[in-house]
């Protein structure tokens, strides 16, 4: 049988889908991308909204856990089914089948993109049939539960590198390289943003219930989850956030070292994305670790600044 291909004016509405996912989600990626060659960047679009979808499926309140983790099965089935040339209509997996064609992806990335926000319901489920240690809510019931996540920093890594560094490497395979040395910088470098990303939504992830935190993180600085609740006292927490900065900066260098294993017509994008994600996590460690007053971002100028680099990068 002859595997079913979607029409041309089929991927370019799909594509056009998938940018449009892109751009109102991707505050930071969508910078990046714009220095990047048409069908790079596009492809790079349809690989976020693929994980876009599995963040909004694990993260949907509306679901019960389980329905959460069936959906998150029923759409990883979905991408199974279209990668195997059966029709389908959905423009993100249109998209993202066509990139895995064109840039050779293995099929085990895009598994472990799902697997990874998929580790993010099972937490939540066990611990909601659980107590301990692991579990703090407030007496009064007003302030959500809060699941510590993972026990250990490795445990954490395990997350990290199916949500992150994962997503590395998907995108150096668009990106182009030929070197292997290239892999695991591309994993160390996705770990530097995920980390980045863990210590700025530090409040917004307790709002949902989830402290990314490393359990002996804390107990290491003498906190717990409990004390995540209500108001945080900011001078307790800033040696914890201190340390898993530091973690970041040394993951960070292998994104520098990765920008010469790739395609040169890439080199700008990577860099942007490095420069972006670095300048937050120091804009962070200039706020003294104050994650708890207001979302730490970069402002429009500050990215566009950073663009302007990089296209400047990109024509010399």
């Amino acid at each position: 049988m002859i595997p079913w291909s979607p029409a041309s004016a089929q991927l370019t509405m799909a594509y056009s889908v998938c940018r449009g996912i892109t751009r109102a989600n991707a505050k930071n990626f969508y910078y990046a991308f714009l220095v990047l060659p048409k069908r790079k960047r596009e492809s790079l679009c349809a690989v976020y909204a693929f994980m876009r979808r599995c963040d909004d499926i694990a993260d949907d309140a509306g679901l019960s856990f389980a329905e959460r983790r069936f959906k998150l099965d029923a759409w990883l089935g979905e991408l199974h089914r279209a990668q195997q040339g059966q029709p389908s209509d959905d423009p993100i997996l249109l998209a993202l089948t066509d990139t895995q064609r064109a840039y050779v992806i293995p099929a085990g990335l895009l598994d472990e993109l799902a697997m990874g926000t998929a580790m993010d319901v099972d937490s939540e489920s066990a611990a909601a049939s659980t107590s301990g240690c692991c579990v703090a809510s407030s007496r009064d019931g007003r302030l959500p539960a809060l699941t510590v996540q993972y026990k250990t920093f490795e445990d954490l890594k395990l997350y990290c590198y199916r949500v992150a560094s994962v997503v590395g490497l998907v995108c150096i395979h668009i990106f182009g390289y030929r070197d292997p040395a290239a892999e695991p910088l591309a994993e160390k470098c996705g770990l530097a943003f995920q980390l980045t990303n863990i210590i700025r939504d530090v409040k917004e992830d307790a709002a949902m219930g989830r402290v990314y935190l490393p359990e002996e993180d804390l107990a290491k600085f003498g906190l717990t989850a409990a004390d995540l609740l209500a108001r945080p006292d900011v001078a307790r927490f800033r040696p914890l956030l201190a340390l898993e900065a530091d973690r970041a900066r040394d993951f960070y260098q292998a994104g520098d070292e990765l920008i010469a294993y790739i395609s040169e017509d890439s080199q700008p994008a990577l860099w942007m994305l490095v420069a972006i994600y670095r300048r937050l996590l120091e804009k962070i460690a200039e706020r003294r670790y104050d994650v708890f007053s207001g979302k730490v971002r970069l402002t429009v100028v500050e990215k566009l600044r950073i663009l302007g680099k990089g296209f400047l990068q990109r024509i010399t």
